[in-house]
């Protein structure tokens, strides 16, 4: 199995918690973030304020905020593939986060 190595290059707010990604390859994907932002790292996020500060990494190319919080620009590139996988994660996130605290 390969992994693809995609670049970010390019983004734009279309709503609340939802991003137009335009990649190195000329493809673009828009993306509701809000269903997976949930537990220690993701969970932040739902402040919107503080999804609005995402950034382009200028050294590994992809989406990431100031709380450290990013994702693989090839899970980005190809969304819908890991959509349900991601919210699936992100709710196991949420339901530790809960235990924890």
């Amino acid at each position: 199995m390969s992994h693809k190595f995609y670049k970010v290059v390019h983004f734009e707010f279309v709503a609340d918690y939802t991003l137009k990604i335009k990649f190195d390859d000329e493809t673009t994907q828009t993306i509701n973030f809000l269903p997976v932002l949930k537990g220690a790292l993701f969970g932040p996020l739902q402040d919107v304020a503080l999804f609005n500060q995402v950034e382009i990494d200028p050294e590994v190319q992809t989406l990431v905020w100031p709380n450290g919080a990013d994702f693989d620009p090839e899970t980005l590139r190809n969304w819908p593939k890991y959509a349900e996988q991601m919210k699936q994660m992100a709710d196991k996130w949420a339901k530790l986060t809960t235990e924890t605290a």
